[in-house]
């Protein structure tokens, strides 16, 4: 990684984390009150060069709820409150830790789980595996989910050439300004 996004990362995570403290403080408040278990969750993802980490989050699901990819879990495991999290990506804000910790960074491809096997695999073959997992990344920006891992794993790889503060930059900006349209957040109001 060059020196200018190394600094972005660590700095832009760093303020991030600060500044989220209090929306994590009321989702934790929140969580906790609509339903029993930990506020915040972790789970192992696969990482760089397929090396598993342990990725955190704010929980948005009943604690019984089978751990699946997003796309194949249940819409009725999802709870009140994490719908909302997940579509201000409230949830999202420790992953800020993540990337402190060095086991993600701002932009790259979305960490999958051990068992997405065909995901994991199309990406080794187009060298996606080699970046650090993002919290987000081109392939969010375009709504393109893990449902499709191919094309996921090939719109992953158009990144590769593009690693850089700038492209990263574009990307965040992209999902900021996506969080922020008020007309999606309405139309996807529980």
């Amino acid at each position: 990684m060059t020196a200018p996004r190394e600094i972005l990362n660590f700095s832009l995570a760093g303020l991030g984390l600060l500044a989220g403290l209090p929306f994590l403080a009321l989702a934790v408040v929140a969580v906790r009150r609509e339903s029993p278990g930990p506020a915040i969750f972790k789970q192992t993802r696969v990482g760089r060069n397929g090396q598993p980490f342990t990725c955190y989050k704010v929980r948005t699901m009943y604690v019984d709820t089978p751990h699946l990819p997003t796309h194949e879990a249940p819409p009725s495991g999802v709870t009140a409150t994490g719908k909302w999290l997940r579509r201000l990506r409230i949830d999202e804000i420790p992953q800020l830790w993540n990337v402190l910790r060095n086991d993600m960074r701002l932009v790259g491809p979305r960490p999958c789980l051990p068992t997405q096997t065909e995901l994991i695999s199309a990406r080794r073959e187009r060298g996606v595996d080699q970046l650090y997992p993002g919290i987000t990344g081109i392939s969010q920006t375009l709504h393109i989910d893990m449902s499709t891992p191919v094309k996921l794993a090939n719109v992953d790889a158009t990144y590769l050439g593009h690693v850089n503060a700038r492209t990263d930059l574009k990307i965040l900006f992209n999902t900021v300004s996506s969080v922020l349209r008020w007309k999606d957040l309405v139309k996807t109001a529980p």
